[in-house]
C-alpha cells in the first residue's frame, strides 16, 4: 500500500513559467533604469527570447538585441536579483485541492531542485509549507546532489520512516525526476502541464515514469488504481 507521496515543485504543482515572468519583470525594471530603456521594452525582449526556447543565455541574448553590454559583474548582479526576488506566483486551485485532500491520508514530502534562496522564496509565495511533512531543498545538499542524485530521496525516506516501495514520486522532468526513484523502487508519476517549460527526453528507459497524467486533478484516482494492484 502507498503510504507516502513525494512531490517535485516546479512545473508539477504550479506553472514554472509564471516564476520566470515574475523574475524577468523585476530584472527588466533594473536594466531599463540602468541603461535608459523602458522596463516594458526590456521585458518584451527577455520574454520573446525565453519563449522561443533560449533558457540558457536569455540575458546575454537580450543585451545583444537591445544594443547594450552586460559585463561579468553586472550579469552576476542580474542573476542575484532574479534569484532573490519575491516571486509573484500562486498555487493553482487544483493543486491546492489535491494537497488538501491527500494531507492526513498520506505522508507528504517535497523535493525541490535549484538555487537558494529562490526555491525557499517560491515555497513561501505558494504557501506550500502547511501541506508537507518534510520539505527538502537539494540546494542545501550541494550541487552534486541535485536530481537525479538519489541523495535527497534517501534522506526523505529516512526522515519520513517509509520504504521506497511504499512511496510514489510525482514530478514532471523526464531528464532528472524519475531515474533515481525508479532505481530505488518507487512508483513514479509524471504530470504533463500544458504550460510546461521542460521538453527534454528521458536519458534512458530507466528514467521513464511508470504513469503519466495530464492534470494533477487525476492523481487521487491514479493512486487508487496503484493501491488496487
Amino acid at each position: 500500500m502507498i503510504k507516502c507521496i513525494i512531490f517535485d515543485m516546479d512545473d508539477t504543482l504550479y506553472d514554472e513559467i509564471d516564476y520566470y515572468k515574475s523574475g524577468f519583470i523585476v530584472v527588466s525594471r533594473v536594466v531599463g533604469s540602468d541603461f535608459g530603456l523602458t522596463g516594458e521594452a526590456v521585458f518584451k525582449t527577455l520574454w520573446e527570447i525565453f519563449n522561443a526556447g533560449n533558457h540558457k543565455t536569455t540575458f546575454d541574448t537580450a543585451a545583444e538585441k537591445l544594443g547594450i553590454v552586460f559585463d561579468a559583474a553586472y550579469m552576476e548582479n542580474l542573476v542575484n536579483i532574479f534569484r532573490n526576488h519575491k516571486p509573484d506566483i500562486n498555487l493553482p486551485s487544483q493543486s491546492r485541492m489535491i494537497l488538501e485532500s491527500l494531507k492526513g491520508r498520506y505522508k507528504l514530502g517535497l523535493i525541490t531542485d535549484g538555487y537558494l534562496p529562490a526555491q525557499e522564496l517560491k515555497i513561501e509565495a505558494l504557501g506550500l509549507e502547511k501541506y508537507f511533512d518534510y520539505i527538502l531543498y537539494t540546494g542545501k545538499l550541494g550541487r552534486e546532489h541535485w536530481k537525479p542524485s538519489p541523495k535527497a530521496f534517501e534522506k526523505l525516506l529516512a526522515q519520513l520512516a517509509v520504504s521506497a516501495d511504499q512511496c510514489v514520486c510525482v514530478g514532471d522532468n523526464l531528464e532528472k525526476d524519475f531515474l533515481s526513484p525508479n532505481q530505488m523502487g518507487f512508483k513514479t508519476i509524471r504530470v504533463v502541464r500544458e504550460r510546461r517549460i521542460h521538453f527534454g527526453k528521458a536519458p534512458s528507459q530507466q528514467a521513464q515514469p511508470h504513469y503519466e497524467i495530464d492534470s494533477i486533478a487525476k492523481l487521487p484516482d491514479l493512486l487508487g488504481e496503484i493501491n488496487a494492484v
